[in-house]
């Protein structure tokens, strides 16, 4: 990977922080720096809580995207899916309205504070706003155990689940459940997310047979190259997902999507349609259900519009330092 100077990257960069349309992810803003190189932009926004050693490998992603070319595509566009955050089951339309074209959409389920009804109710929606062609799935943010995820996915399958993303944290434990799904005669096929791009060894889901299909982002795994290799080695079907990330960060995505030599499954690369502003002119939306394939430049009259503040922006600096150490050792 070109690792440039840090100076270089601190005099290119730019931090935002734009409003979200509804809390996701528990948070109701989404910050992220972004970065501008030979090759392009490309985005650093890894969620505030992760630590160096984890943020590296996003500032890796990011520096990828603004540096180095991508892979070439197979393919000039990417289905996407829409992706509805733990919203009451009455608000469901007006969210699936923000994806037009979608026919698949991804609820978010488990979430804190609500009950297994709520999930039920929400996908009920979800199922008969898409209709019967539609296609559903759910994501637990590995927040079940094995057994409430055995009984929520009992309770949910009859909406005819195209698949159940990371619905139990520890991969053990996701082996467990396709396990305990097949004896239960439930069909819902076990996609792994966190359980791949959190994990010290992704392939352990492969290793364990844990899941059906892998669920792949661009920035926690360190780039579009890295994130191929992984899919490559697991093996499996993939799905390319986004962590919230503004148009620039977007086109990282569907890069990766572009270039998977099979794709099944329609991508959660629509999730722009949840902030509340963007970067970038025209927005990396969903038209006809898919987004088409190449590099999204920041605008930057939208760089001034949604400009953190100095405080943030200093913290932004530290934490672009701090991972570019990272990075630096990791080539030592």
């Amino acid at each position: 990977m070109t690792l440039p100077p840090l100076p270089e990257l601190l005099g290119s960069l730019h931090v935002v922080a734009v409003p979200l349309r509804v809390p996701f992810r528990g948070i109701v803003t989404r910050e992220v720096a972004l970065v501008r190189g030979p090759a392009g932009w490309g985005e650093f926004g890894p969620f505030l809580e992760y630590g160096p050693p984890e943020a590296a490998r996003w500032l890796a992603a990011a520096v990828e995207s603004a540096w180095e070319a991508w892979p070439e595509p197979l393919r000039d566009e990417v289905p996407v899916n829409a992706t509805v955050p733990a919203v009451p089951a009455d608000q469901v339309a007006g969210v699936l309205a923000r994806f037009p074209g979608c026919t698949t959409a991804k609820v978010k389920v488990a979430e804190q504070g609500q009950a297994l009804a709520d999930d039920v109710d929400r996908v009920a929606a979800v199922r008969a706003a898409l209709g019967p062609a539609g296609r559903v799935r759910v994501d637990a943010n590995g927040a079940w155990s094995v057994d409430e995820a055995l009984e929520a996915l009992r309770r949910l399958a009859p909406y005819d689940l195209e698949y159940a993303e990371q619905p139990c944290a520890r991969v053990e434990e996701l082996r467990d459940l396709r396990l305990a799904l097949a004896r239960a005669g439930v069909g819902v096929l076990v996609a792994a997310d966190e359980s791949i791009r959190k994990a010290e060894d992704p392939l352990r889901v492969r290793d364990l047979e844990a899941a059906d299909i892998v669920v792949v982002k661009v920035a926690p795994l360190g780039g579009v190259r890295a994130a191929l290799a992984v899919v490559e080695a697991c093996g499996l079907p993939a799905v390319v997902s986004s962590a919230i990330d503004t148009s620039v960060g977007i086109a990282a995505g569907v890069a990766l999507a572009a270039s998977l030599p099979r794709l099944e499954h329609a991508c959660g690369l629509g999730t722009v349609a949840l902030l509340g502003g963007d970067v970038a002119e025209p927005s990396s939306l969903p038209r006809a259900g898919v987004l088409p394939v190449g590099r999204v430049p920041a605008d930057p009259s939208l760089l001034e519009r949604w400009r953190a503040t100095s405080e943030r922006v200093a913290w932004w600096r530290e934490r672009v330092a701090l991972c570019h150490n990272e990075l630096l050792r990791s080539h030592e």
